[in-house]
């Protein structure tokens, strides 16, 4: 079995072992991170949604940066909302204040029940730079 090429963003390892789970994994060529909330530093969620949003997006940007990649690496985006007829509207001015400009990446957007406390969830997959793969 080959060992998972993780990354962590700095000051963050202590919550995703607690957590049992890796940030992101490197595998040919492409980062693959997992869903990022608008999580504060001791993994409780910001109760504002706005504030959540923008700060589930720095905790991204953190892992994306931590493997030498932006946003703009980013190839594939799922979005978790949760009561997305009350709340996308809200959500999409913070994300696009993100998301740059065209080409976008691709999007799966899934609205949710739950989310462990939190309105919005993202995951996405990066191209490495320098990386090989189409």
């Amino acid at each position: 079995m080959s060992v998972r090429d993780v990354v962590f963003p700095a000051g963050r390892q202590a919550l995703y072992e607690r957590n049992r789970y890796s940030p992101a994994i490197r595998s040919n060529g492409l980062l693959f991170v997992s869903g990022q909330v608008g999580s504060r530093p001791d993994g409780s969620p910001e109760p504002d949604l706005e504030a959540q949003v923008g700060l589930a997006f720095d905790n991204l940007n953190a892992i994306l940066s931590a493997a030498g990649c932006t946003f703009q690496d980013v190839v594939d985006v799922t979005v978790f909302v949760v009561d997305p007829a009350a709340h996308l509207e809200r959500i999409w001015k913070v994300v696009a204040e993100h998301w740059g400009d065209a080409p976008y990446p691709t999007l799966t957007g899934v609205g949710v029940t739950w989310l462990y406390g939190f309105q919005f969830e993202i995951k996405v997959i990066a191209k490495l730079p320098d990386a090989s793969v189409g």
